[in-house]
């Protein structure tokens, strides 16, 4: 079977796992990690965190919690920033956050289940947020209006920090490629992990006027997403979602249901 990694981090660890399953490996990986263009507003809340700290911390990826940690010891301020944390409810959406927590010696105090920003708000609406100071640690740029709406009205301050910026990581051509692909019933699973994959592809599919091309070729091949995020990310596009891990959405459980189903086709 080929399977089409649009992964980019860990893609190698991904295309390793599956390899060794039997598939054939169809790199495309979509969106690279990268820091800010400026620092200044990370090194702000930083600074503000070592000096201040939060009632709460929200944290919505690990890539950001490490990347903050990193800033933080770079500006000199890592033991500062720790102990705040120590002190700080942490509230983690998803299993990343969590390892990246227990990796500094730490464990979430709130694991929120789903792991979205409504499962957070769900999770939070059970407490008193009013005049609490709240640090929210965002996915890529995205500014979650949503939840920073949800816990203004609920009475919080709210700070927000994206400790890193996503950039495409694979030129067009290659992603018209991978569409041509799809659509040519050449790729028998697709395995997105982030929704800004679904957002990049369907960018260039429909600026490359291969939009109904991309529609026919998901159509034919199994879709999996790694959480519901993913997930809602393509239902929202109407594309059907075949292969979703039943819990911890991390990247070896995607991988165990993607060879699961390989072995069931």
């Amino acid at each position: 079977m080929t399977i089409a990694l649009p992964e980019t981090r860990e893609i190698e660890r991904m295309a390793g796992i599956l390899q060794e399953a039997g598939a054939t490996i169809f790199r495309c990986p979509l969106v690279a990690l990268m820091d800010p263009p400026d620092f200044a507003a990370v090194d702000s809340w930083l600074d503000e965190f070592a000096k201040v700290g939060f009632d709460d911390l929200i944290l919505l990826t690990g890539e950001g919690l490490r990347r903050l940690m990193a800033r933080a010891r770079g500006l000199g301020i890592f033991d500062s920033v720790l102990n705040q944390l120590k002190q700080t409810r942490k509230i983690t959406r998803g299993g990343k956050p969590a390892r990246v927590l227990h990796e500094l010696g730490l464990a979430p105090d709130i694991a929120v289940s789903p792991p979205t920003s409504q499962g957070v708000a769900e999770a939070l609406g059970a407490f008193s947020l009013h005049q609490r100071r709240v640090g929210l640690q965002l996915y890529g740029t995205d500014p979650n209006d949503y939840l920073v709406n949800f816990l203004k009205g609920a009475g919080a301050h709210v700070a927000t920090v994206a400790p890193y910026a996503q950039a495409p990581a694979s030129d067009a051509k290659l992603v018209q490629d991978l569409i041509g692909a799809l659509a040519a019933g050449k790729i028998d699973v697709i395995a997105f992990t982030s929704a800004v994959q679904v957002d990049r592809l369907w960018q260039i599919g429909m600026d490359s006027g291969l939009e109904s091309d991309l529609r026919t070729g998901l159509e034919r091949s199994r879709v999996a997403a790694m959480g519901p995020i993913v997930a809602e990310s393509l239902q929202a596009r109407n594309v059907r979602v075949d292969i979703l891990p039943k819990d911890r959405f991390v990247m070896k459980r995607l991988t165990d249901a993607i060879v699961l189903a390989m072995a069931n086709a």
